[in-house]
C-alpha cells in the first residue's frame, strides 16, 4: 500500500535476515511531459525539414562525376560536406515556408497534417530554427569550402525565400525558380572542387530539370482539373496545353544538348573499347521517352518517385550511368 508521501511498494529485499520493503519514488509528471514534448518537437522539426526530399541533393555529385573527379579522398570529403550544407539550406527554406503558410495549411485537407500547421511545432520555433540554418549553412560553406560555394548557397536560400514569399505566385517565374534550384544542386559540387562547368552540362541539366518540373506541374493540373482550391492557386492560371508545350520543349532541348555534348569529340572510340559517351545517347533518349509516358498520362509526380516506381525507367537509368561511367573512366 502507498504511504503518505505517494511512494508505492514494489517489492522486498532481505537485509541481515530481515525483509525490508522497497519503495519506488513517484515519477515527476512535469518532467515526463517535458521529455515527451521535446521528443515530439524534434520529430516535428525533422518532418518539416522534408527528409524524403533530401535525395534531390545527391545531384551535388553531378559535376565531379561528369569530370571524372569523384573518387578521391578530397572530393568525397568535400561532397559529403556540401551535401550536408545544401540539405541544411533546403531544410531552412521548408521550415520558414511552413511557418509562413501555417494558417493557409490548416484549411487544406492534406497540408493541415504538417507539424507546424497541426501545432506540433510552434510557428516561432520553425522561424527560429529555419533562420538559424539559413544563416549557418552559407557561413559554414565560407569557412569549410570556398567563397563560390558560399555565394551559391546564399543565392539559393535568398531565391527560395523569395519564392516562398511571392515568386511562387508569378506565372513562368515559378517554373524558372524551381528549375534553377535543381541546377544549383548540380553546380555546387563542381564549384566546391574548383571544376570548370561545361556549357553542355549546364544546358542539359537545366532543361532536363525544367522537363521534370513542368511535367510535374502538368500532372498536378490534370489531376486537379475542376477542383479549384484543392491545390496551389497558380495552377488554375496555367493551361494544360501550355504546360504540355513547356515539358515537350524542355525535353527536346535537353536531348539535343546531350547529343551535341556526346558527339563533340566524334563518334569514334579512342583508347576505350567502345565509344561509350556516344552510345550513352541511346540510353539518355530512352530515359526521356519513358519519363514522357508518365508526363503524358498526368502521373509524373516527384521525379524520384517516378524513377523508383517504374522498374523499366530505373533499369534504363542504371544502363545510362554505366555507359557514362565507362566513358569517364575511358575503358
Amino acid at each position: 500500500m502507498a504511504g503518505r508521501s505517494g511512494a508505492r511498494l514494489v517489492g522486498a529485499a532481505r537485509v541481515g535476515g530481515t525483509s525490508t520493503a522497497v519503495l519506488e519514488r513517484p515519477r515527476d509528471p512535469a518532467q515526463a511531459e517535458r521529455r515527451t514534448t521535446s521528443v515530439g518537437l524534434a520529430a516535428g522539426l525533422f518532418r518539416t525539414a522534408r527528409p524524403r526530399q533530401w535525395v534531390k541533393n545527391v545531384l551535388v555529385v553531378a559535376a565531379p562525376a561528369a569530370a571524372g573527379q569523384l573518387f578521391t579522398r578530397h572530393a568525397l570529403v568535400q561532397l559529403t560536406l556540401v551535401f550536408a550544407l545544401f540539405t541544411a539550406a533546403a531544410s531552412a527554406v521548408y521550415l520558414i515556408n511552413d511557418a509562413r503558410d501555417a494558417e493557409a495549411d490548416r484549411a487544406h485537407p492534406v497540408k493541415r497534417n504538417r507539424p507546424v500547421a497541426a501545432g506540433q511545432v510552434p510557428v516561432a520555433v520553425a522561424y527560429a530554427v529555419g533562420g538559424a540554418l539559413a544563416f549557418l549553412a552559407p557561413a559554414a560553406a565560407a569557412v569549410l569550402c570556398n567563397p563560390a560555394t558560399a555565394a551559391l548557397l546564399t543565392a539559393y536560400v535568398g531565391m527560395q525565400l523569395a519564392y516562398c514569399i511571392s515568386l511562387k505566385h508569378v506565372l513562368v517565374v515559378d517554373l524558372v525558380v524551381v528549375t534553377t534550384g535543381f541546377l544549383m544542386r548540380a553546380m555546387i559540387g563542381g564549384l566546391a572542387l574548383g571544376i570548370p562547368l561545361s556549357r553542355w552540362f549546364l544546358i542539359t541539366t537545366g532543361f532536363g530539370a525544367l522537363f521534370m518540373v513542368s511535367a510535374k506541374r502538368y500532372s498536378e493540373a490534370v489531376q486537379m482539373a475542376g477542383k479549384a482550391g484543392a491545390t496551389r492557386a497558380l495552377l488554375t492560371e496555367y493551361t494544360t496545353g501550355y504546360l504540355r508545350f513547356v515539358w515537350q520543349l524542355a525535353a527536346g532541348v535537353a536531348v539535343l544538348a546531350y547529343c551535341l555534348w556526346a558527339m563533340e569529340e566524334g563518334g569514334v572510340a579512342r583508347s576505350s573499347l567502345l565509344p561509350w559517351r556516344q552510345l550513352s545517347v541511346v540510353a539518355f533518349i530512352l530515359a526521356v521517352l519513358r519519363y514522357a509516358v508518365f508526363a503524358d498520362r498526368g502521373t509524373a509526380g516527384e521525379p524520384e518517385d517516378v524513377v523508383l516506381r517504374d522498374r523499366a525507367l530505373a533499369v534504363i537509368g542504371l544502363v545510362w550511368l554505366a555507359m557514362y561511367g565507362l566513358a569517364v573512366a575511358d575503358w
